[in-house]
């Protein structure tokens, strides 16, 4: 059984009109269609809901992303059998866009896996059959502003307790299992020492592969207890304006095949968005796989993936110091960070923050509190 896995498709800036107009050959060549074709099964990352222009987006940080329903034949035009869509934008225009990404996606014949009309539907595997041999896949992401609850439409939230209990049902029903997850820190090409002990468990607790994607550039993989896990496709296909020939512009799928107790796989690297709005295979990995192969040193040492962590943290740090002042408008936040501006925030008022987050019985309370602050008790429960 022959499964490929690609990382995110957003058809926003240049990619939108192509798609609107159906020139999907302009976007996907035919070698690419190809290698997609030739897995038995195959998943993409539907990044940004189905929503007509004028629709209205749900309050968040970050962008809220939308594509229209042309985006959906696109998908089934580049050869993929199915899509994830636990991921942070999914939501980003209500339930009513993950209605609608949904009906178009059912309606072109697609498999659909990480949402759900509430926590439990989200939560549901998808499982898949070949030649008498069955496939579980579970999608989940990491918590941001498209997570399902007990009433609300959303996203499978990544919650190892939940995935845990997962993998074992499916380990029962199936074959194979393959973990699909949306993490990491976004333009950073390392797993955090927390991503990897969480997808080392979920090996432990049974899966065959796991396989992670989000963070808009490419990291490497390690083969743990004899099974393999990716710690970042990289973009699939996902325009940005200013973004050209850099780590925004290349990845790679995965093609898993799963023989008896044995997984082999195999990497497809590519490029897109670069001068023109597509997708295109690389033809010499020399200097890819030798990145890959940095990657992979870095992350097999667990004290040289920590150090990595902290110094990427490290240059971090502003960002969050200027998040909790209150100086809420980009002037006032660049003069603060030219120390031209005091911190309004007491290093003791500082401590007792970190408490209620280190705390798990504080974060709780501390999330619950910001969710009603911030979004105002917001109801948004659709049926999909």
């Amino acid at each position: 059984m022959k499964v490929l896995v690609a990382g995110d498709f957003a058809p926003v800036a240049r990619l939108a009109k192509q798609i609107e107009e159906k020139r999907f050959s302009e976007v996907f060549p035919d070698n690419l269609c190809n290698d997609i074709k030739s897995a038995d099964f195959s998943f993409v990352n539907f990044e940004s809901p189905v929503a007509e222009e004028g629709s209205k987006p749900i309050p968040k940080c970050g962008p809220n992303l939308r594509c229209s329903k042309e985006a959906v034949a696109a998908v089934k035009y580049a050869g993929f059998t199915g899509v994830t869509m636990a991921n942070n934008h999914i939501l980003d225009y209500g339930a009513e866009g993950l209605h609608k990404s949904v009906e178009y996606c059912r309606a072109q014949g697609l498999d659909i896996v990480g949402i759900g009309n509430n926590l439990e539907d989200a939560n549901k595997t998808l499982y898949l059959e070949k030649d008498g041999k069955r496939l579980a896949i579970i999608n989940c992401c990491e918590h941001e502003f498209s997570i399902a609850t007990d009433t609300v439409a959303g996203a499978n939230p990544l919650n190892p307790i939940r995935q845990f209990y997962a993998i074992q049902e499916a380990n029962g029903k199936a074959d194979y299992v393959l973990v699909i997850v949306h993490g990491g820190h976004e333009h950073y090409q390392l797993p955090s020492p927390r991503m990897q002990e969480t997808y080392r468990f979920f090996i432990d607790a049974g899966a065959d592969a796991v396989i992670n994607h989000h963070q808009h550039c490419y990291s490497g993989y390690e083969v743990y207890h004899h099974k393999p896990i990716f710690y970042g496709l990289g973009n699939f296909c996902f325009d940005k304006n200013g973004m050209r020939e850099c780590f925004w512009n290349e990845g790679y799928m995965v093609k898993l095949d799963f023989v008896n107790d044995n997984i082999d796989f195999e990497l497809i690297p590519y490029t897109q968005c670069n001068e023109t709005a597509s997708v295109n295979l690389v033809q010499d990995i020399t200097i890819f796989s030798k990145d890959i192969a940095k990657l992979n040193e870095t992350i097999s040492n667990p004290l040289l993936l920590r150090e990595a962590s902290e110094r990427y943290y490290e240059s971090t740090i502003g960002v969050y110091n200027s998040l909790i002042q209150p100086y809420n408008n980009r002037v006032f936040n660049k003069l603060f960070s030219m120390k031209f501006l005091p911190s309004l925030f007491s290093n003791d008022k500082k401590i007792k923050l970190l408490n209620n987050i280190n705390c798990e019985s504080h974060l709780d309370r501390f999330i619950f509190a910001l969710k009603r602050l911030a979004l105002n008790n917001r109801k948004n429960h659709t049926e999909i």
